[in-house]
């Protein structure tokens, strides 16, 4: 005869089991330890959305890729100000409330923003977005290299 073994989901709230470190790590644990736990988990314990964002490089350029589901590529905008590039927008609720009964609500809604400073050799001038099923891509090309030259000392 098989033994069956009840399986139990523990839920967990990262941002409670902080709260019980702070008497012993108080001020790291104020918004600036809640900032950086935002950017890891993607996400505030208030629900604001911060979209999960993928960063690399190749040879000529920079590409940072979002995830954006559910939102329309009209209720998205890229801005490019001092050399940092901040990607905005709102996944809006669609849905009409008054004719359902029950409801459950595990996704979020609202307005995002994250924002990247790119290195120095980025082009600000050379930039391009693209969004495709729920995906955000954009491009900023590289400067050419300059390479250092050997000025002649004359006597």
């Amino acid at each position: 005869m098989a033994e069956s073994k009840e399986r139990s989901v523990a839920r967990r709230d990262p941002f409670a089991e902080l709260a019980d470190w702070r008497p012993f790590f108080g001020p790291l644990l104020g918004r600036e330890g809640r900032n950086l736990l935002e950017e890891v988990w993607g996400r505030s314990a208030a629900g604001r959305l911060a979209p999960s964002v993928d960063i690399s490089e190749d040879d000529g350029n920079y590409i940072v890729t979002a995830e954006l589901p559910g939102t329309k590529r009209e209720d998205v905008t890229v801005e490019l100000e001092d050399d940092v590039l901040t990607v905005r927008g709102e996944k809006r609720n669609e849905r009409d409330e008054k004719k359902e009964k029950r409801r459950i609500v595990e996704r979020s809604y609202g307005t995002f923003s994250r924002s990247f400073t790119l290195p120095s050799n980025a082009d600000g001038e050379r930039v391009a977005a693209k969004f495709e099923n729920g995906v955000l891509t954009v491009t900023i090309a590289k400067r050419p290299e300059t390479k250092p030259r050997v000025v002649d000392i004359k006597s």
